[in-house]
């Protein structure tokens, strides 16, 4: 069989079409793919072996190890290979911690004695050392195969003191928030890169975009936010999750000495100790100037008052420069870093008018939203997608305690819920409480005594050790959705007292097998501070003082056939000092209520009681 010159042409012209096309695709460069506003794993990315790792040191602008020479921070980066291979240029999820490098051995005595009387100074603490660990090039792998993969640069840092970069660590100092800024800086090519911690060649972030976002959990999640106040140039966005946000209400309430939960007796020294993996030779100086002379001086374990110090490290007075959209994440029941510290920023940056929203699970520390929400959040923000997330209308979304569906919160309008309205309580001598004020000169009276958890005291039915006034029982399910609040007026037998406050669901269940079951929320406060959190005065036995404080911010559907508690006791076993039992603590029940904050106000409350 012959074949005709014609077909023959044919043929050529075929293949030499199928070998341009083929040479297209082998030739088209790898960039980031986006489908319903959310960046999409790219399989050209999704390969770990042909990431790019490298180690590098910035230069700030600080030095706070007093050897004379400006820190320098080490920065890890991995980046997807066609970075370099085809001059691709990305957007950066960038990471920052004091934990990258190990922290110090929980030893006994490194925590303040909490076995003292109030006001009084416990003997000094054991200061552990940290056993630094790690090498390089790789700081931390953490959201490296999250984001990557869609089209991001992943940036890590250790915190001034920690790791291998330079300086001290100050728990909430300027520095804090100086050292991610110079790092942004660095991404945006305005600060100094270094192949070395003492060398002099130098490393450009060429594959960077300028566009940056910020995330991480509990201290990690603290750092975007103190990069943020800042108001660096390329933060675009940042999402904290669990956050502290400010370190007098992480170690405080309302001029008390708290503990945050899990860790009785810590305070701002015990972290520094536990964080501080930096440079041996460095320690020395770092703690004469920074655990022993500045925060010796001015975190005032006598009094808990909030002053200079305190207020330096609460990033809430230092939002006046902040740019950058804001996707807050909290657990209702975290009693570590509490849930007020999301709220009070995320309040503060709507009336900055800043893009801002806010996800609230009901478990405790830690807790990211949605991977979803981060996805388009980023993608908005980071590589310009307009998905429309900035322009939903519903901005809070928050997990029901019913089904506990973290991937799948409930939309509201806002958090608070605005259908919510204040509905204020009063209790009386019967120990229940209402809506209608008592109008009697009644007064209770309950004994000081440490022994007795929270629980127990929930539970007794002896209310020598607290005072207990409850709701009717509900009769359908009650939206809490806010800030409660409490307004009491006491007296005590001593010159000092612990006040603290638990609002619980009872009766209370022993086999409780959710988190949101028995606790609704919790408050503590000083009344030596009844005028103010930032002086106080010695208590004058028999004398009354009004005591109004916030307890902590909640959102819970309390079921039908529940009844609310309203809880008044002293020394919280789990939190508070523990001074000896035996101070006597009288409250005049005409002039103490609660106030909630319930969805439909009161005749949400009225329905639900009758």
């Amino acid at each position: 069989m012959t074949t005709s010159p014609k077909f023959i042409a044919t043929l050529i012209i075929a293949l030499s079409i199928s070998i341009a096309s083929c040479a297209q695709v082998a030739n088209k460069k790898a960039t980031p793919v986006f489908k319903d506003g959310e960046a999409q794993i790219v399989e050209a990315f999704n390969n770990p072996e042909k990431w790019l790792r490298q180690d590098l040191w910035v230069e700030t602008t600080f030095d706070t190890d007093g050897n004379g020479k400006p820190d320098r921070m080490h920065v890890s980066v991995t980046r997807p290979e066609q970075t370099e291979t085809e001059g691709l240029k990305l957007p950066i999820v960038y990471v920052t911690s004091p934990y990258f490098a190990g922290v110090a051995a929980d030893l006994p005595g490194v925590m303040w004695d909490v076995n003292i009387e109030l006001g009084e100074t416990a003997k000094e603490r054991v200061h552990p050392e940290v056993t630094r660990r790690g090498k390089r090039p790789i700081i931390s792998n953490s959201h490296i195969r999250k984001w990557v993969p869609r089209g991001y640069i992943v940036v890590h840092s250790s915190s001034p003191g920690t790791g291998l970069s330079d300086g001290a660590p100050t728990i909430g100092g300027e520095n804090e928030s100086l050292a991610p800024k110079t790092v942004i800086d660095w991404l945006c090519g305005r600060a100094k890169g270094y192949t070395e911690r003492e060398g002099n060649e130098e490393v450009k972030a060429y594959w960077s975009t300028g566009k940056v976002g910020m995330t991480g959990t509990s201290y990690n999640g603290t750092l975007p936010l103190a990069a943020a106040t800042t108001g660096v140039k390329g933060l675009e966005a940042i999402i904290p999750i669990a956050p502290n946000t400010s370190y007098y209400h992480y170690y405080r309430s309302n001029g008390l000495v708290r503990s945050p939960g899990g860790y009785l007796g810590e305070d701002i020294d015990v972290l520094y100790d536990f964080v501080h993996s930096g440079k041996e030779e460095n320690r020395p100086y770092n703690n004469e100037t920074v655990r022993d002379t500045e925060m010796k001086n001015g975190m005032d374990r006598a009094t808990g008052d909030y002053n200079d110090f305190w207020a330096g490290r609460d990033y809430l007075n230092q939002m006046d420069n902040m740019k950058a959209a804001l996707l807050m994440s909290h657990g209702f029941n975290d009693w570590n870093v509490m849930p007020e510290h999301s709220y009070r920023i995320y309040k503060a940056a709507k009336e900055k008018g800043l893009p801002a929203m806010i996800y609230y699970h009901q478990n405790g520390h830690g807790g990211p939203p949605p991977t979803s929400m981060m996805n388009k959040w980023f993608t908005k923000y980071l590589h310009g997608i307009d998905n429309g997330i900035e322009k939903v209308e519903n901005k809070a979304y928050i997990v029901r305690e019913y089904d506990n569906q973290q991937q799948q919160p409930t939309a509201y309008k806002d958090y608070p819920n605005p259908d919510a309205k204040d509905v204020t309580l009063y209790p009386s001598v019967s120990g229940t409480m209402s809506t209608n004020q008592n109008k009697h000169l009644a007064s209770d009276t309950f004994t000081d005594n440490v022994k007795f958890s929270g629980a127990d005291l929930a539970k007794s039915e002896y209310k020598d050790h607290r005072l207990l006034y409850v709701s009717p029982i509900l009769t359908e399910d009650l939206h809490i959705s806010g800030v409660p609040k409490v307004s009491i007026t006491l007296s005590s037998s001593s010159k000092a007292a612990n006040l603290s406050v638990w609002l619980v669901s009872l009766p209370w269940d022993e086999d409780a097998k959710k988190i949101t079951e028995n606790i609704i929320t919790r408050g503590w406060a000083d009344p030596k501070n009844h005028k103010s959190i930032t002086d106080e005065e010695d208590l004058e036995p028999g004398k009354f003082y009004t005591v109004n404080f916030d307890l902590q911010p909640d959102d819970q559907i309390i079921k039908a056939g529940q009844q609310i508690g309203f809880m008044i006791f002293s020394s919280d076993k789990e939190f508070t000092l523990h001074p000896k039992a035996g101070t006597e603590l009288t409250i005049k029940l005409d002039k103490t209520s609660l106030t909630l904050p319930i969805v439909g106000g009161s005749a949400s409350y009225k329905n639900a009681t009758n």
